[in-house]
Protein backbone atom coordinates (compact mmCIF):
# COMPACT_ATOMS: atom_id res chain seq x y z
CA UNK A 1 0.00 0.00 0.00
CA UNK A 2 1.27 3.16 -1.25
CA UNK A 3 0.33 6.56 0.37
CA UNK A 4 0.12 9.79 -1.54
CA UNK A 5 0.77 13.14 0.69
CA UNK A 6 -0.02 16.62 0.50
CA UNK A 7 3.43 18.23 -0.29
CA UNK A 8 2.83 20.66 2.86
CA UNK A 9 0.26 19.29 5.55
CA UNK A 10 0.81 15.50 5.15
CA UNK A 11 -2.22 14.97 5.02
CA UNK A 12 -3.08 11.61 3.06
CA UNK A 13 -4.77 12.65 -0.58
CA UNK A 14 -5.20 9.31 -1.98
CA UNK A 15 -3.71 5.27 -1.32
CA UNK A 16 -2.85 3.02 -3.67
CA UNK A 17 -2.93 -0.78 -3.51
CA UNK A 18 0.24 -1.32 -5.13
CA UNK A 19 4.00 -2.05 -4.71
CA UNK A 20 4.92 0.79 -6.39
CA UNK A 21 3.63 3.40 -8.33
CA UNK A 22 5.35 2.49 -11.58
CA UNK A 23 2.01 1.80 -14.26
CA UNK A 24 0.03 2.55 -11.48
CA UNK A 25 -3.80 3.56 -12.15
CA UNK A 26 -4.15 6.93 -11.08
CA UNK A 27 -6.96 8.11 -13.01
CA UNK A 28 -8.90 11.14 -11.78
CA UNK A 29 -7.58 10.76 -8.68
CA UNK A 30 -7.57 14.14 -6.52
CA UNK A 31 -3.80 15.03 -5.75
CA UNK A 32 -3.75 18.73 -6.06
CA UNK A 33 -0.42 19.79 -4.16
CA UNK A 34 0.71 16.03 -3.78
CA UNK A 35 4.36 15.22 -3.08
CA UNK A 36 5.35 13.19 -5.56
CA UNK A 37 9.36 14.70 -5.92
CA UNK A 38 11.66 11.87 -7.26
CA UNK A 39 8.64 9.07 -7.17
CA UNK A 40 8.68 6.61 -10.46
CA UNK A 41 5.50 7.20 -11.95
CA UNK A 42 6.77 5.77 -15.60
CA UNK A 43 3.85 4.12 -17.84
CA UNK A 44 1.41 5.42 -14.99
CA UNK A 45 -1.94 6.27 -15.84
CA UNK A 46 -2.91 9.58 -14.65
CA UNK A 47 -5.90 10.74 -17.44
CA UNK A 48 -7.84 13.44 -15.96
CA UNK A 49 -5.60 13.54 -12.44
CA UNK A 50 -5.91 16.55 -10.61
CA UNK A 51 -2.05 17.65 -9.88
CA UNK A 52 -2.51 20.96 -9.51
CA UNK A 53 0.83 22.53 -7.56
CA UNK A 54 1.79 19.22 -7.38
CA UNK A 55 5.51 18.32 -6.36
CA UNK A 56 7.06 16.40 -8.93
CA UNK A 57 11.27 17.53 -8.84
CA UNK A 58 13.14 14.94 -10.58
CA UNK A 59 9.92 12.70 -11.16
CA UNK A 60 9.77 9.54 -13.99
CA UNK A 61 7.28 9.99 -16.54
CA UNK A 62 8.67 8.50 -19.08
CA UNK A 63 5.84 6.64 -21.71
CA UNK A 64 3.08 8.20 -18.89
CA UNK A 65 -0.59 9.13 -20.10
CA UNK A 66 -1.68 12.32 -18.64
CA UNK A 67 -4.32 12.94 -21.15
CA UNK A 68 -6.57 15.97 -19.83
CA UNK A 69 -4.29 16.14 -16.63
CA UNK A 70 -4.11 19.14 -14.27
CA UNK A 71 -0.56 20.36 -13.91
CA UNK A 72 -0.69 24.06 -13.66
CA UNK A 73 1.23 25.70 -10.87
CA UNK A 74 3.31 22.01 -10.50
CA UNK A 75 7.01 21.67 -10.26
CA UNK A 76 8.59 19.18 -12.62
CA UNK A 77 11.92 20.75 -13.00
CA UNK A 78 14.42 17.86 -13.68
CA UNK A 79 11.51 15.80 -14.76
CA UNK A 80 11.84 12.72 -17.02
CA UNK A 81 8.63 13.38 -19.37
CA UNK A 82 10.36 11.00 -22.54
CA UNK A 83 7.51 9.86 -24.41
CA UNK A 84 5.11 10.85 -22.44
CA UNK A 85 1.05 11.24 -23.89
CA UNK A 86 0.09 14.76 -23.23
CA UNK A 87 -1.81 15.86 -26.14
CA UNK A 88 -4.77 15.09 -28.45
CA UNK A 89 -6.76 16.01 -31.50
CA UNK A 90 -8.83 18.75 -29.88
CA UNK A 91 -7.70 21.32 -26.95
CA UNK A 92 -10.24 20.14 -23.97
CA UNK A 93 -8.79 17.07 -23.85
CA UNK A 94 -4.83 18.12 -24.15
CA UNK A 95 -2.56 18.29 -20.81
CA UNK A 96 -2.78 21.98 -18.55
CA UNK A 97 0.70 23.00 -17.37
CA UNK A 98 0.69 26.69 -17.71
CA UNK A 99 2.50 28.15 -14.94
CA UNK A 100 4.30 25.24 -14.57
CA UNK A 101 7.92 24.69 -13.79
CA UNK A 102 9.36 22.86 -16.42
CA UNK A 103 13.13 23.78 -16.05
CA UNK A 104 15.62 20.91 -17.67
CA UNK A 105 12.73 18.55 -17.78
CA UNK A 106 13.17 16.28 -20.94
CA UNK A 107 9.56 15.69 -23.05
CA UNK A 108 11.77 14.35 -25.81
CA UNK A 109 9.41 11.83 -28.28
CA UNK A 110 6.83 13.26 -26.28
CA UNK A 111 3.31 14.03 -27.26
CA UNK A 112 2.35 17.71 -26.81
CA UNK A 113 -0.23 18.26 -29.43
CA UNK A 114 -2.59 21.45 -28.32
CA UNK A 115 -1.25 21.35 -25.26
CA UNK A 116 -1.29 24.45 -22.68
CA UNK A 117 2.16 25.29 -21.57
CA UNK A 118 1.86 29.33 -21.62
CA UNK A 119 3.67 31.53 -19.19
CA UNK A 120 5.60 28.57 -17.98
CA UNK A 121 9.85 28.04 -17.18
CA UNK A 122 11.01 26.05 -19.54
CA UNK A 123 14.41 26.83 -19.24
CA UNK A 124 17.18 23.94 -21.15
CA UNK A 125 13.99 22.13 -21.41
CA UNK A 126 14.41 18.74 -23.98
CA UNK A 127 11.96 18.50 -26.64
CA UNK A 128 14.00 16.66 -29.08
CA UNK A 129 11.54 15.20 -32.10
CA UNK A 130 8.61 16.06 -29.66
CA UNK A 131 5.02 16.49 -31.30
CA UNK A 132 4.23 20.12 -30.12
CA UNK A 133 1.46 21.41 -33.03
CA UNK A 134 -0.78 23.92 -32.34
CA UNK A 135 0.55 23.88 -28.48
CA UNK A 136 -0.05 27.42 -26.71
CA UNK A 137 3.79 28.25 -25.63
CA UNK A 138 2.89 31.92 -25.38
CA UNK A 139 4.94 34.13 -23.24
CA UNK A 140 7.00 30.83 -21.64
CA UNK A 141 10.80 31.03 -20.74
CA UNK A 142 12.18 28.90 -23.71
CA UNK A 143 15.84 30.33 -23.45
CA UNK A 144 18.20 27.19 -24.01
CA UNK A 145 15.80 24.47 -24.75
CA UNK A 146 16.66 21.84 -26.70
CA UNK A 147 13.76 22.11 -29.59
CA UNK A 148 16.14 19.82 -32.35
CA UNK A 149 13.28 18.02 -35.03
CA UNK A 150 10.38 19.15 -32.96
CA UNK A 151 7.13 19.88 -34.83
CA UNK A 152 5.86 23.36 -34.13
CA UNK A 153 3.64 23.28 -36.43
CA UNK A 154 0.86 26.27 -35.63
CA UNK A 155 2.33 26.93 -32.48
CA UNK A 156 1.39 29.81 -30.73
CA UNK A 157 4.88 31.30 -29.01
CA UNK A 158 3.61 35.04 -29.19
CA UNK A 159 6.21 36.81 -26.45
CA UNK A 160 7.98 33.88 -25.64
CA UNK A 161 11.73 34.35 -24.80
CA UNK A 162 13.63 31.59 -26.63
CA UNK A 163 16.99 33.28 -26.21
CA UNK A 164 19.41 30.79 -27.31
CA UNK A 165 17.55 28.35 -28.14
CA UNK A 166 18.39 24.91 -30.23
CA UNK A 167 15.73 24.86 -32.68
CA UNK A 168 17.69 22.89 -35.52
CA UNK A 169 15.39 21.12 -38.00
CA UNK A 170 12.50 21.94 -36.28
CA UNK A 171 8.90 22.47 -38.15
CA UNK A 172 7.42 26.05 -37.25
CA UNK A 173 5.00 26.04 -40.11
CA UNK A 174 2.58 28.82 -39.71
CA UNK A 175 3.74 29.30 -35.85
CA UNK A 176 2.99 32.77 -33.97
CA UNK A 177 5.92 34.10 -32.96
CA UNK A 178 4.81 37.90 -32.57
CA UNK A 179 7.27 39.86 -30.56
CA UNK A 180 9.16 36.43 -29.32
CA UNK A 181 13.18 37.08 -28.25
CA UNK A 182 15.03 34.78 -30.71
CA UNK A 183 18.33 36.26 -29.89
CA UNK A 184 21.28 33.60 -30.77
CA UNK A 185 19.04 30.74 -31.14
CA UNK A 186 20.42 28.23 -33.92
CA UNK A 187 17.60 27.67 -36.94
CA UNK A 188 20.02 25.83 -38.85
CA UNK A 189 20.57 22.26 -39.75
CA UNK A 190 22.66 19.53 -37.73
CA UNK A 191 21.96 16.80 -41.05
CA UNK A 192 23.83 17.67 -44.47
CA UNK A 193 21.11 18.96 -47.04
CA UNK A 194 18.52 19.62 -43.94
CA UNK A 195 16.64 22.61 -42.80
CA UNK A 196 14.79 24.12 -40.67
CA UNK A 197 11.13 25.44 -41.50
CA UNK A 198 9.40 28.75 -40.81
CA UNK A 199 7.09 28.88 -43.81
CA UNK A 200 4.33 31.54 -43.05
CA UNK A 201 5.08 31.80 -39.56
CA UNK A 202 4.28 35.43 -38.26
CA UNK A 203 7.58 37.05 -36.61
CA UNK A 204 6.31 40.53 -36.52
CA UNK A 205 8.40 42.72 -34.11
CA UNK A 206 10.62 39.46 -32.85
CA UNK A 207 14.40 39.97 -32.07
CA UNK A 208 16.12 38.39 -34.28
CA UNK A 209 19.27 40.11 -33.45
CA UNK A 210 21.95 37.11 -33.70
CA UNK A 211 19.85 34.59 -34.88
CA UNK A 212 21.67 31.58 -36.97
CA UNK A 213 19.16 31.42 -40.31
CA UNK A 214 21.53 29.70 -42.76
CA UNK A 215 19.35 27.86 -45.43
CA UNK A 216 15.86 28.38 -43.28
CA UNK A 217 12.72 27.59 -44.98
CA UNK A 218 10.81 30.99 -44.45
CA UNK A 219 8.80 31.40 -48.04
CA UNK A 220 5.54 33.92 -47.35
CA UNK A 221 7.05 34.54 -43.53
CA UNK A 222 5.95 37.65 -41.78
CA UNK A 223 9.43 39.66 -40.77
CA UNK A 224 7.73 42.97 -40.29
CA UNK A 225 9.33 45.45 -37.60
CA UNK A 226 11.68 42.11 -36.78
CA UNK A 227 15.23 43.35 -35.79
CA UNK A 228 17.71 40.82 -37.70
CA UNK A 229 20.54 42.62 -36.86
CA UNK A 230 23.52 40.28 -37.30
CA UNK A 231 21.54 37.50 -38.17
CA UNK A 232 22.96 34.99 -40.26
CA UNK A 233 20.73 34.22 -43.07
CA UNK A 234 23.33 33.00 -45.41
CA UNK A 235 21.30 30.89 -48.15
CA UNK A 236 18.05 31.55 -46.70
CA UNK A 237 14.74 30.78 -48.89
CA UNK A 238 12.61 33.74 -47.87
CA UNK A 239 10.46 34.02 -51.22
CA UNK A 240 7.22 35.71 -50.58
CA UNK A 241 7.54 36.87 -47.30
CA UNK A 242 8.01 40.39 -45.98
CA UNK A 243 10.79 42.28 -44.25
CA UNK A 244 8.84 45.75 -44.09
CA UNK A 245 10.30 48.28 -41.84
CA UNK A 246 12.96 45.58 -40.31
CA UNK A 247 16.07 46.21 -39.20
CA UNK A 248 18.60 44.77 -41.03
CA UNK A 249 22.50 45.72 -39.58
CA UNK A 250 24.92 43.73 -40.30
CA UNK A 251 22.87 41.23 -41.24
CA UNK A 252 24.21 38.58 -43.90
CA UNK A 253 22.32 38.02 -47.05
CA UNK A 254 24.79 35.87 -49.19
CA UNK A 255 22.83 33.78 -51.57
CA UNK A 256 19.88 34.94 -50.93
CA UNK A 257 17.28 35.83 -53.75
CA UNK A 258 14.92 38.93 -53.01
CA UNK A 259 13.20 39.15 -56.20
CA UNK A 260 9.78 38.55 -54.48
CA UNK A 261 10.47 39.97 -50.62
CA UNK A 262 8.96 42.89 -49.43
CA UNK A 263 12.11 45.19 -48.05
CA UNK A 264 9.99 48.53 -47.93
CA UNK A 265 11.44 51.06 -45.28
CA UNK A 266 13.85 48.67 -44.23
CA UNK A 267 17.58 49.53 -43.96
CA UNK A 268 18.79 47.14 -46.69
CA UNK A 269 22.30 49.70 -47.08
CA UNK A 270 23.12 48.71 -43.44
CA UNK A 271 22.84 44.67 -44.61
CA UNK A 272 25.97 42.74 -46.08
CA UNK A 273 26.31 40.62 -48.76
CA UNK A 274 22.54 41.77 -50.29
CA UNK A 275 22.13 41.45 -54.15
CA UNK A 276 19.15 44.24 -54.39
CA UNK A 277 17.16 44.15 -57.41
CA UNK A 278 17.37 47.23 -59.09
CA UNK A 279 13.36 47.56 -59.64
CA UNK A 280 12.94 47.31 -55.35
CA UNK A 281 11.64 50.58 -54.13
CA UNK A 282 11.56 52.46 -50.96
CA UNK A 283 14.50 51.01 -49.15
CA UNK A 284 16.32 52.87 -46.62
Amino acid sequence: MIEIKHRETGEVLERVNAASLQGADLREMRLAGADLAGADLSQARLDNTDLRGADLRDSRLAGARLYGVHLNGADLSGADLAGAHLGADHRRYAADLHHCNLQQADFSHADLRRVRLCQTDLRQAQFERADMQGADLSQSDLSGAKLCDAQLIEADLRMANLKGADLRNANLYGANLVEADLREADLTTRYSGGFTIINRARLHGAKLQGARLCQVWASNTDFSDADLSTADLTHAVIGGSSMRHAVLTNADFTGVELATVDLRFANVSQARNIDLPSFKQDVR
